[in-house]
């Protein structure tokens, strides 16, 4: 099955951050956080095709990536507070990839495919709203992190 077609068969719609996604659950529990009541935890789909980017972006809660199927993904991690850069490459165990990793909340995350199209499930608790979510781009300062170590994946911004 091509990349189009599983689009197709998972219902994906355009995501904000570069990709296809679909919400597949939201808990009916709610939680209070400081941001307020959020749903205990929601995942959904989401896809990655060649030359799409999940462009650098920082959720206020724990996302927990699970590969399902395609190429490999890159996914990058970063934590601005300590500084400190974690590559992870989603793919197939029978090729030594991880199959599952954890952004932490609050640290700025970006990926990519590394073939045709990548599939993999994202997981985020207390439960994920757009409100919880933004570019670095739009952090002040974003800038001086770009260098060094990170400024190979700049063009993810």
């Amino acid at each position: 099955m091509n990349a189009h077609e599983l689009i197709d068969r998972l219902t994906l719609l355009p995501h904000p951050e570069g990709g296809w996604y679909r919400e597949i659950h939201r808990s009916q529990d709610r939680v209070q956080t400081r941001r307020g009541l959020r749903s205990a935890v929601t995942t959904i789909y989401y896809m990655l095709e060649r030359e799409q980017l999940s462009r650098w972006h920082v959720v206020e809660a724990d996302e927990i990536w699970h590969f399902y199927g395609g190429a490999a993904l890159e996914l990058i991690g970063y934590d601005p507070a300590r500084r400190r850069l974690q590559r992870h490459v989603l793919g197939d165990a029978h090729d030594g990839n991880k199959t599952v990793a954890v952004i932490a909340a609050h640290e700025w995350q970006a990926a990519r495919s590394l073939g045709e199209y990548s599939l993999v499930g994202c997981t985020v608790g207390p439960g994920f709203e757009f409100e919880d979510f933004r570019f670095v781009a739009t952090v002040p300062g974003h800038e001086a992190h770009f260098t060094g170590e990170l400024a190979p994946w700049g063009h993810l911004l």
